[in-house]
């Protein structure tokens, strides 16, 4: 099988690093069409920064990257930089990126890219808020079609919140967002905290980056060893959980996964559980299915895959 043509639309963050970093190590699953940046996790300057850093980080500086929108729908952004530090890449010194952005921006990227691709040979992979894809989709609806797959970290069912009691981060910051690309009618697999919770980074698997010996697994590393004292602390967990990693390891092995086709919607009017991924699991109300959403993943099967896979770069 051809590799899958994907467009990484993102918030770099140490976690989207190293979902990035996964794409460009795996030529032979994954075409890497471009990166998209959004406000998230960072503001915009920072975020589109950090994709180009990532990118020179694995010698990919011919990837092309786009910054796309600065803020979410209709709300003021909320950032994280108390989980991913000032620069959103604190943990190893990386040298600021000399590849230029490019001059388009991300959401005409985003339209142009799927309109020149036959229907159903394009998947979109957001590892950020959802600004960018629903702007495209909202600016022309005509590429909503034209989508292969829509694969994407958000949302909790029983973990739920991470940002607020109700809501996972990446949806809370613009749930206006969510509610559009949720109800496009797009396929769409869900990547949410009850499944990326269980992608935990412990000292044996950071390790294992490590002695890898290169400038890629050493970044790694430190990038988990900063990103992990916030979640040791707030949790108790072993280590740090590899949100993003998740989506493109999907990509490469949807096998290591297991999940339910169920109806998820998104609260946009209570500021009580504002960004809420409200999730059918249990199939208790009679709304179509309109996403799958992920449960469960063979831990050690993703990093082993993801280990092998960084030894590369």
């Amino acid at each position: 099988m051809s590799a899958r043509k994907i467009i990484i639309d993102t918030d770099p963050g140490q976690d989207d690093a190293v979902a990035i970093l996964l794409a460009l190590a795996s030529p032979e699953d994954i075409d890497v069409l471009g990166i998209t940046a959004v406000a998230g996790n960072v503001p915009l300057a920072l975020t589109s920064k950090n994709a180009r850093i990532v990118c020179e980080l694995a010698d990919k500086a011919d990837v092309k990257i786009f910054a796309g929108c600065d803020r979410p729908l209709g709300r003021d952004l909320v950032t994280a930089e108390h989980v991913h530090g000032k620069t959103g890449l604190d943990g190893p010194n990386l040298p600021d990126p000399a590849m230029p952005l490019q001059e388009q921006h991300a959401v005409d990227f985003i339209i142009d890219t799927l309109r020149s691709h036959d229907a159903g040979s394009v998947t979109l992979c957001p590892l950020g808020p959802l600004t960018n894809i629903a702007m495209a989709f909202e600016k022309a609806p005509d590429i909503i079609e034209k989508v292969q797959e829509i694969v994407l970290m958000g949302g909790a069912y029983f973990e739920v919140g991470n940002i607020t009691p109700a809501a996972e981060f990446n949806i809370y910051v613009d749930p206006q967002a969510a509610n559009i690309v949720f109800r496009s009618g797009a396929p769409i697999v869900v990547m949410p905290l009850d499944v990326t919770h269980k992608a935990l980074v412990t000292k044996p698997r950071n390790d294992a980056f490590r002695a890898l010996g290169t400038k890629v697994g050493v970044a790694v590393a430190q990038m988990t060893d900063f990103f992990e004292r916030f979640d040791k602390e707030k949790y108790g967990s072993e280590g740090a959980p590899l949100h993003d990693p998740c989506v493109t390891a999907y990509l490469i092995n949807p096998d290591l996964f297991s999940g339910r086709h169920i109806n998820v919607e998104i609260e946009t009017h209570s500021e009580l559980t504002m960004g809420m991924t409200v999730a059918d699991w249990w199939g208790v109300t009679d709304r179509a299915p309109n996403a799958l959403f992920i449960g469960d993943l063979d831990a050690d099967g993703f990093f082993s895959l993801l280990t092998e896979r960084l030894a590369r770069l």
